[in-house]
């Protein structure tokens, strides 16, 4: 796979997943769906927001590195340190949503975030 076919999949999956956060956000009311309307909507913000960071990462590699035999080996890099922000915002996003959310909450879960990123860099093959 090429990196521009790859690129132009996760673009067209990001819009879907946009769409579908959308829908979420205008459709469904967290009141009265209860647990599955919640599960839905951090789902949705989730795939959204791997998306993006997904692409912005890359983009910040092509930017970087000119080869792109080098950034389409890296895209795996890429894809993770973009689901692992993701769960760092949507597990912010869940704090607050449960009014748990402190400062050192916080700083807690990204250390917990950047302590998976370490254990991944340091098993490379």
């Amino acid at each position: 796979m090429t990196l521009r076919s790859y690129l132009w999949g996760m673009r067209v999956s990001t819009v879907f997943a946009l769409v579908g956060w959308g829908f979420v956000l205008n459709h469904i009311d967290p009141e009265k769906t209860g647990p599955i309307g919640q599960l839905l909507f951090y789902a949705s913000t989730f795939l959204a927001l791997s998306g993006i960071f997904i692409l912005f990462l890359t983009w910040l590699r092509r930017k970087a590195i000119r080869d792109e035999e080098e950034v389409l080996a890296g895209m795996g890099m890429s894809f993770r340190q973009g689901a692992l922000l993701s769960l760092l915002s949507v597990s912010l996003l869940f704090l607050q949503s449960m009014r748990m959310l402190t400062w050192w909450d916080g700083l807690l879960v990204v250390a917990g975030i950047f302590l998976i990123e370490l254990y991944f860099l340091s098993h490379r093959k």
